[in-house]
């Protein structure tokens, strides 16, 4: 029809010859083929024809037979290339100053459902409007980078006197852009007033130090008896709850290195925070991400937990130069998330709850598997792969999810017999 959209009428071929073809396309995969095709020129419809065929073909190829072992054969597909992946830690996109875990210690940390990763990171995109500017990308860097009070003073105790002396250092503050009132709200803040008390020092401007003294005589603390005037120890407390003090930042972000991207500053963090980071003002929430997949959960749900997993685990392989099919991973993915939280795939996790005891007992600690089934006495009914093979029969899957029946003909009646098979062609004569 005149006037009628470009994606329509691709639409309506492409379900046209599906339908022809008896195939059920899924709707994602149509609209996806759809929008490509609409960014290019206009195609005849005998070019839309044959993209149409061709999908056809490639979604007949991917699809699973019925009775297929897609999970085992997910583990296989994920399994051998893991045995080719490499063991060290990397430098991170060409920061020098920022390692970051990938290879078979990165997979297994997905896949064992790690709480905390061994080298936690952050990939902070700054909203449009900021993005290009380096100033003020700067500004948010230094926003998230945690500061503490050494960063940007010295710390001495005079033990004479009995005090702490701290001493700030102006180019630090201006570097990190915090002011001397800032430290010393920090310091109010952090310090136990009933122990400690703060005044000012030596000095002048934004390098006028100030002192920590103790309080006549330390009260007790909760649950505790009262302690010996002990005012050297106490001094040391001062000191150290000094250097424990937060000025400025995101608890848990140790580091904040800016990278140029194309056309866009980058920010990249040592240490991950993501619920607090999202809350910080120029940061774009839609795009920025950790590697911590349960930080993700517990701020997303489980559904971006679960995209991310795949997101990881994929470019986890891919990095490596290996090539797994998607399917396999979302599969693995799937199973992890599929109860609304984050299980591991291990005796602590899906492994360790399947119903079967043989298949339990064939993952790992075969013994204590199979001597608490016997005193609470548990029953297997071999439906799974694992328990059919041990016990030496054909696992319910493929062929062996066929069964044949023989009906016995009635009393009277001949069975039908098979038609003879075709006389096999004569041999070709030699002869000339």
């Amino acid at each position: 029809m005149p006037g009628e959209p470009k994606s329509s009428k691709i639409r309506e071929s492409l379900l046209k010859q599906a339908s022809q073809a008896k195939v059920e396309l899924p709707g994602g995969v149509v609209d996806e083929v759809v929008r490509k095709l609409e960014r290019l020129r206009d195609l005849p419809p005998e070019e839309v024809r044959k993209v149409g065929q061709e999908l056809i073909r490639r979604f007949r190829k991917v699809r699973v037979d019925p009775h297929e072992s897609v999970g085992i054969v997910a583990a296989q597909s994920i399994g051998e290339p893991g045995t080719q992946m490499t063991l060290r830690t990397f430098h991170y996109a060409g920061v020098a100053e920022m390692n970051v875990t990938l290879g078979l210690p990165r997979l297994i940390e997905l896949v064992d459902a790690r709480r905390v990763p061994s080298t936690p990171m952050m990939t902070v995109h700054v909203e449009k409007g900021t993005q290009k500017d380096l100033s003020r990308v700067q500004g948010i860097a230094l926003g998230i980078e945690v500061t503490m009070v050494p960063d940007v003073a010295s710390i001495g105790t005079v033990v004479e006197e009995l005090k702490v002396v701290v001493t700030p250092k102006a180019s630090l503050l201006q570097a990190r852009r915090l002011k001397r009132s800032q430290l010393e709200a920090a310091l109010l803040g952090g310090l136990d007033r009933r122990r400690f008390s703060l005044s000012d020092g030596s000095g002048a401007g934004e390098s006028k130090a100030f002192e920590i003294h103790l309080a006549e005589q330390a009260p007790p603390r909760a649950g505790k008896e009262p302690e010996e005037d002990m005012p050297f120890k106490r001094l040391l407390e001062a000191a150290e709850a000094v250097r424990q003090i937060r000025v400025m930042g995101i608890t848990g972000i140790k580091r904040a290195l800016i990278k140029k991207e194309k056309d866009e500053y980058v920010i990249y963090t040592e240490g991950s925070n993501l619920s607090e980071v999202l809350d910080v003002p120029g940061v774009d929430s839609a795009r920025t991400t950790t590697n911590s997949i349960f930080e993700i959960y517990r701020t997303l749900g489980a559904e971006a937990a679960r995209a991310a997993l795949i997101l990881e685990a994929s470019r986890t392989l891919s990095e490596q130069g290996l090539t797994v099919d998607i399917r396999h991973i979302m599969l693995v993915a799937d199973l992890m998330t599929n109860e609304g939280d984050i299980r591991a795939i291990g005796r602590h996790g899906i492994s360790g709850k399947k119903t079967s005891v043989l298949a339990r007992a064939a993952f790992e600690i075969t013994a204590a598997h199979l001597l608490k089934a016997a005193i609470t006495g548990e029953v297997d009914e071999l439906k799974g792969v694992a328990e059919n093979i041990i016990v030496g029969q054909p696992i319910a899957l493929g062929t062996g999810a066929v069964n044949l029946i023989y009906r016995q003909p009635p009393p009277g009646v001949t069975p039908a017999k098979p038609p003879a098979p075709p006389p096999p062609p004569e041999a070709a004569s030699t002869e000339a």
